[in-house]
């Protein structure tokens, strides 16, 4: 259940699994959130894109047509988006939680996550990307490596608030012109007496957990 008041982002990030990441109590606050969505139609799909702080200051909003080879590519695209975006108004230190529909999204950015910490730089289970995404999975790969601490999130297409964005980019393109805005959370309140919610790291999948 997600906690009143908060803000909207951050409660879909807390409140959904990480995969292949758990959750340590010191990771449940994120400095930066970004949800990304990709849309593919026949007649034309669109990008969106929406950035909160911690807080939940929104950062920028993003609606933009596109003509993707199909809707997975179309997903990779919108999180290269994002990240270049984020990544113009982000200090490089910041920790990033990072929002998508899409299981296969989360599971590759986790992973590839992850293999900056191995020794030999190789992820724990294998990354596959959709061959027609091209220079898109090398440049999200660089924008993880830009920031101190990257996590995904597996999110509902429902609750996706990129989800309209990419879906009627015309409609929504008046959140193009908003203006740019480089702002940073407030500062972290105090935990003492609060309890951290459990792991998310692959809940749905028979309860098995992955070391952080």
């Amino acid at each position: 259940m997600a906690a009143h008041g908060r803000p909207a982002l951050r409660n879909l990030f807390d409140e959904s699994p990480t995969p292949h990441i758990a959750h340590p109590p010191r990771t449940h606050h994120r400095d930066f959130y970004v949800a990304t969505d990709g849309s593919f139609r026949e007649s034309g799909g669109g990008l969106g894109a929406v950035i909160e702080t911690r807080d939940g200051t929104r950062v920028a909003r993003v609606a933009a047509a596109d003509t993707p080879p199909d809707n997975n590519v179309a997903e990779y695209r919108a999180l290269h988006l994002g990240l270049d975006i984020l990544a113009a108004r982000a200090p490089r230190d910041a920790s990033i939680g990072v929002l998508v529909d899409h299981d296969a999204l989360a599971s590759n950015v986790n992973n590839s996550v992850l293999a900056t910490r191995h020794p030999d730089g190789k992820p724990p289970r294998p990354v596959s990307v959709p061959t027609a995404t091209g220079y898109h999975w090398r440049g999200i790969r660089a924008r993880l490596s830009g920031f101190d601490e990257v996590r995904a999130a597996r999110i509902d297409s429902d609750q996706n608030p990129a989800h309209p964005l990419a879906n009627e980019p015309d409609r929504y393109r008046h959140v193009n012109r908003e203006p740019d805005r480089c702002v940073l959370p407030d500062p972290l309140e105090s935990a003492t007496g609060e309890f951290p919610p459990p792991s998310r790291a692959d809940r749905n999948n028979g309860g098995s957990r992955a070391s952080d």
